[in-house]
């Protein structure tokens, strides 16, 4: 993850769009999370000379100044970084099929044919975690979700296992993404194969 970010903020910097194939379109996932990282990128920037003010009058020690300095900008570029990588990997719909992401960590690809609807609808999650199984009676659900939330329903034609971070899941009946504009990625798919239940 420490490495992803890296390239992330690289990649970033050096204002490189995402790859994309003819035909797709990327849809962002950022925008409710957006107030909270400034938030936290300003604070860490505010951080760094406060701390080095500190350590530089409370400390005799000198390298601590120094170990202090680094440690601070080292976590506002990881903050940069992460916003980064929300930028640079956006979900895709294309042709063929979704593509779902999530920073560096989530890369799930569901092709249209595995597909049985698409509907937009705006949950809130109990746990900020960004990945969560739910069992909902005999459907098991995979949440991948930005800031507690998700904003589309993927219902999958049959039971489908996914590459998480920790490992494969289970396999899922649903799973539930957040997209920035969910309206606009329902009316990307809608001309594509097998997404006769797109729903808004």
């Amino acid at each position: 993850m420490e490495a992803a970010m890296w390239r992330s903020l690289y990649v970033w910097v050096r204002r490189r769009p995402p790859a994309l194939a003819p035909g797709d379109e990327p849809f962002g996932y950022l925008g409710v999370v957006k107030p909270i990282l400034g938030i936290f990128i300003g604070l860490s920037a505010v951080e760094i000379p406060i701390f080095d003010l500190i350590v530089a009058n409370v400390v005799p020690w000198r390298p601590a100044r120094w170990i202090v300095l680094a440690l601070g900008i080292w976590g506002l570029l990881w903050m940069i970084g992460l916003y980064a990588s929300m930028r640079i990997n956006p979900h895709v719909v294309g042709d063929r099929g979704l593509r779902v992401r999530l920073n560096s960590s989530i890369d799930i690809w569901i092709p249209w044919t595995d597909v049985e609807a698409l509907r937009k609808r705006h949950r809130s999650l109990p746990s900020s975690r960004s990945v969560q199984v739910e069992q909902e009676g005999d459907r098991r659900v995979l949440n991948v979700s930005v800031g507690s939330q998700t904003s589309i329903d993927v219902l999958l034609r049959q039971p489908t296992a996914f590459d998480l971070p920790k490992g494969r899941s289970e396999p899922m009946d649903e799973l539930r993404l957040y997209a920035d504009d969910p309206d606009g990625l329902l009316r990307s798919a809608r001309g594509t194969p097998a997404t006769g239940g797109v729903t808004r």
